[in-house]
């Protein structure tokens, strides 16, 4: 019965949905696989794991093909999937781990937490009867115990500050939205700003609620914030693209050797068809990120601003085993409106240099100078509208290019992957958040008026010597006023919310300020879409 079981896991590789019926019939080289397979089983000196050579077979195989077609344990499916179903069952809260310490970073409104009274800043000491505080559990451990089924129930001891003794919650899990909108704010008046983290099942729905609640504030015009945005959901991609263009025009197109052309089109009355729009991407904005950046620059509908796109242009399907794995198998690729692909190019065999990509085009100097850049002609297309050129050769090169910020330093990197600054955010909130509540009642007064104090400021320092963080005295004067910034964003961020967080980071958010000097200026914002500004992009 095992080595029928792994027969069927072995040739369910060559039995893919979708593909015609001749196609079902084993093929010499699968027939070579199982064959291999059952001498391994059967005459090998010692006892082998059978799954695991399947699964070290099938990625081997697929490693040869490109970057992109994987295999994905029962485990790695679930984990992909959560993000972009929209919801999952848990407690509902936000959490940071600090020095071996689940600290409540926010309850979620309406959630089970909300209802039994959990707070932020609570510290949770025990789940269950088992100590989760000053025991190194990782987040996945921690996140394993609190979530669980709908219905059922978890208890937590927590540690709240002015309290003397461990507080008992029983909290019954539920249904937790995801939500995939960052920040919704007024930048000016007439200016709005969204930032979209990801493009998930509930996405389309999200922006248009910011949509409408920015509007009502009189939004005018928007800044549309795809940086760091890594993808997501097609579908979501073309309902989001559908806001801004008229009825009926093409977003996307998709096209593969087994694969016939697949077109979306925008559909429906976009409520931001009108007033300007600045679309913000960097090297990390991938995939469903590209395609409506793309579509909106193609149709002449945004200016592009920040740095070149990841350049994930493979379409994958994805493709369930019979023992809850999955196969995501690249079947086609993604063409922008004028025909341009997204795909940046690759070695078939070498995710390794694929994955050097980013250190490439920093040696190369391109994510500080757009003369760095070259095209040839061949990957030049012209806008539908006002035929402008743009360029292809994988991702979508911006309007309007924004180098990358040198104030970072090996300090500042240091402090942020021991989590200094955050337990220094974490700990001034925990002790002051009646009074700093008081004297900033909302997000805006607190972004306008609260400053880091110098004595704050100097707990950084404390805190990094606490943490045997080695400190540099001339990278911290480069980098002071980025740290103090993201150390007063992060306050604001526990005391109010994530929109808070990215009001404050955008002050010095060079792509940010970049897109709001063009999008505040009608003339420059016009020079963009005519063609009359550009990257000085060398040909």
């Amino acid at each position: 019965m095992k080595k029928k079981y792994f027969l069927t896991l072995l040739l369910s590789l060559f039995l893919l949905p979708g593909v015609a019926f001749s196609q079902f019939r084993p093929s010499p080289e699968g027939l070579k696989l199982e064959r291999t397979l059952q001498m391994i089983n059967g005459l090998y000196v010692d006892d082998v794991d059978t799954k695991e050579l399947t699964e070290t077979a099938i990625r081997a195989m697929l490693r040869e093909l490109d970057p992109h077609s994987t295999y994905l344990t029962e485990e790695e499916v679930k984990a992909m999937n959560e993000p972009l179903q929209g919801n999952f069952e848990g407690i509902g809260i936000s959490f940071n781990m600090v020095t071996d310490t689940l600290y409540v970073m926010e309850v979620i409104g309406g959630g089970p937490s909300q209802k039994v009274g959990i707070m932020p800043g609570d510290k949770f000491i025990y789940v269950n009867d088992t100590l989760i505080a000053g025991v190194k559990m990782n987040n996945q451990d921690v996140i394993r115990r609190l979530r669980g089924p709908k219905g059922t129930s978890v208890e937590v001891k927590v540690l709240r500050r002015g309290v003397p003794e461990l507080i008992t919650f029983r909290i019954v899990r539920d249904q937790i939205p995801i939500t995939s909108i960052d920040a919704t704010y007024m930048v000016t008046d007439e200016i709005g700003y969204i930032r979209l983290s990801r493009f998930g099942i509930s996405s389309g729905e999200e922006f248009r609620e910011a949509e409408r609640a920015l509007k009502k504030q009189g939004m005018k015009h928007l800044i549309f914030d795809l940086t760091d945005n890594g993808g997501g959901i097609l579908q979501t991609a073309n309902e989001v693209a559908s806001e801004f263009l008229e009825d009926g025009k093409l977003i996307v197109y998709t096209e593969g050797k087994n694969q016939p052309r697949y077109t979306m089109h925008a559909s429906g009355k976009g409520q931001l068809t009108e007033g300007r729009v600045v679309v913000l991407v960097n090297s990390n904005s991938a995939s469903a990120s590209e395609i409506l950046a793309g579509a909106l620059q193609d149709w002449d509908r945004a200016v592009v601003v920040g740095r070149r796109t990841f350049g994930k242009g493979l379409v994958q399907r994805q493709l369930p085993l019979p023992d809850g794995t999955m196969i995501r198998l690249t079947v086609a690729r993604y063409y922008t409106p004028t025909g341009r692909s997204i795909q940046k190019p690759y070695k078939p065999g070498d995710p390794d240099g694929y994955q050097q990509d980013f250190m490439n085009r920093y040696e190369h100097g391109e994510l500080f100078d757009a003369d760095s850049i070259h095209f040839p002609d061949s990957l030049k297309y012209t806008t539908l509208v006002n035929k402008r050129t743009v360029y292809g050769g994988g991702g979508i090169m911006p309007d309007c290019f924004v180098p990358m910020d040198t104030t970072g330093t090996m300090l500042h990197g240091r402090l942020n992957a021991n989590g200094v600054i955050n337990k220094v955010a974490i700990s001034e909130v925990d002790k002051n958040r009646k009074e700093l509540l008081q004297s900033y009642p909302d997000a805006r007064s607190f972004a306008q008026g609260y400053q880091v104090s110098d004595e704050l400021a100097g707990r950084i320092h404390e805190q990094a010597v606490t943490d045997s963080v080695e400190w540099d005295e001339a990278q911290y004067e480069q980098s002071r006023s980025l740290i103090l910034l993201q150390l007063k964003a992060l306050i604001a961020r526990d005391l109010y919310d994530s929109s808070a967080f990215f009001r404050i980071v955008n002050q010095e958010n060079e792509i940010f300020r970049e897109g709001l000097r063009i999008i505040s200026d009608e003339q420059r914002y016009q020079g963009f879409l005519k063609g009359a500004s550009s990257n000085s992009v060398q040909q």
